[in-house]
């Protein structure tokens, strides 16, 4: 295979950038070790810029066959649980003051980053999550967030012993900060990490930059270490956690990436691109699964340029039909012609009286078979019922999201129903002109 195809049977791994500002203007970037690691196991990353709305378009980044979200500024605090963290508004002020690279809300990336996500837990899609990833994907499955580890741990254990206090992030030493965690058994990280892990301890040390972090796990994840403080520092879903099948959901709060020997690009331990490994792993399996599902699908017939020619007359000849009525049966010789095209097409494939033919050809109309107008407006009905039952289930969120949806919806069909009659009317000027 030559080198230009490889490109073209390769999966795609939708990465959001992080906007900083450069020169007075603002970057959009992600890190190279990121993009490294996606690349050396046989997967495309895709970037998907963090600008204004592209949330309403992450459609246009199909296929998507995994999503790895990583590093960014904290999460807005409306998107969960941030009320029961008791900072009074002096507090909270002196956080974002320390944590000023973080504390700046990004809104749009917000938007697009949790739409990632719920479409990745949605459709099964491989989803890999690092840092402020691992964060997003808990509160996309309704979990919370501490909006600052150390004070909050520190109200709700005042007692706890210097030897359980985590200094989740130090400014002096930002890459080579590290800390411990203890690793649960019989998790994937236990089985990446195991040849480097004391089977008494289970105890690993792990990068460490960031102030917030998982506070309620939601109930689908099953943690995979903790930190002496008790802060859930890795997270996966048991039931979709199968790389072989495409199955891959998990949150890492540290970033196995960066965890490199000084001066060297060689890992600190043998298990660090695992994640990395076992990931791309899972999105060459939903691409292939997914390949074989769409193989499955007949395709469209194409049409050549005579039957193409016949299609587009008919079109016309309905469009006159439908017009004539609004001119109450006004119509010019030239468009009678036309709508006898129509009138032969329907005559060709309905079964009709010599009356209804008659009135066929004059008006352009048809009658349809009443028994299948009557099964369709029962299928309406049974379509609608289920529909109601669905929408009945949903949160107060899903329905919220929902009809927002609907509303973008109905205002682009109009725009799109406006400009499709403005270029009827501009092509009927120009027939009457000729």
């Amino acid at each position: 295979m030559a080198n230009s195809d490889v490109s073209m049977v390769l999966p795609r791994v939708l990465i959001v950038s992080r906007r900083t500002l450069r020169k007075n203007k603002f970057v959009d970037f992600v890190g190279e070790y990121h993009l490294d690691l996606i690349v050396s196991y046989g997967a495309v990353p895709v970037i998907v810029p963090r600008v204004s709305g592209v949330h309403m378009l992450l459609q246009s980044f199909e296929p998507i066959h995994g999503v790895l979200l990583c590093e960014g500024e904290d999460i807005d605090p409306s998107h969960y649980d941030a009320q029961l963290s008791g900072f009074s508004p002096d507090e909270l002020e002196e956080i974002g003051k320390l944590h000023a690279s973080d504390t700046a809300i990004d809104k749009e990336k917000d938007s697009i980053e949790l739409g990632l996500a719920k479409l990745c837990l949605e459709r099964n899609i491989p989803y890999l999550g690092i840092c402020r990833g691992s964060q997003v994907l808990n509160v996309a499955c309704g979990g919370t967030l501490y909006q600052d580890v150390e004070r909050e741990l520190l109200k709700e254990c005042p007692d706890q012993s210097c030897a359980q206090r985590v200094a989740h992030i130090n400014y002096e030493n930002y890459d080579g900060h590290r800390h411990g965690v203890t690793v649960v058994e019989n998790t994937p990280l236990h089985q990446w990490f195991k040849d480097s892990l004391d089977d008494e301890k289970m105890e690993m040390w792990v990068n460490s930059y960031h102030h917030q972090g998982v506070k309620r796990l939601a109930e689908r994840f099953a943690p995979m270490a903790f930190a002496p403080d008790g802060l859930v520092e890795g997270f996966y879903d048991p039931d979709a956690y199968n790389p072989e099948e495409g199955k891959f959901i998990m949150g890492l709060q540290f970033h196995p990436e960066r965890m490199r020997q000084q001066d060297s690009d060689n890992f600190e331990y043998p298990g660090c691109a695992a994640a990395y490994r076992e990931f791309v792993k899972a999105v060459r399996a939903y691409e292939k699964k997914l390949s074989q599902n769409s193989a499955c699908v007949p395709k469209a017939p194409q049409l050549d340029q005579d039957l193409e020619m016949k299609r587009n007359s008919i079109v016309r000849s309905f469009s006159i039909a439908k017009n004539m009525y609004s001119r109450r049966g006004i119509v010019s010789g030239k468009e009678s012609d036309q709508l006898d095209v129509g009138a032969e097409f329907l005559e060709a494939n309905t079964a009709l009286s010599l009356q209804q033919e008659k009135r066929l050809k004059q008006m352009g109309a048809t009658v349809r078979n009443a028994s299948a107008y009557i099964q369709r407006l029962n299928m309406s009905e049974e379509r609608e019922r289920v529909a109601r039952a669905i929408i009945g289930k949903m949160s107060i969120e899903q329905l919220s999201d929902l009809l927002s949806f609907y509303r973008i919806m109905s205002q682009m069909c109009s725009d799109a129903l406006d400009t499709k009659f403005h270029d009827l009317l501009n092509n009927e000027v120009e027939v009457d002109g000729s």
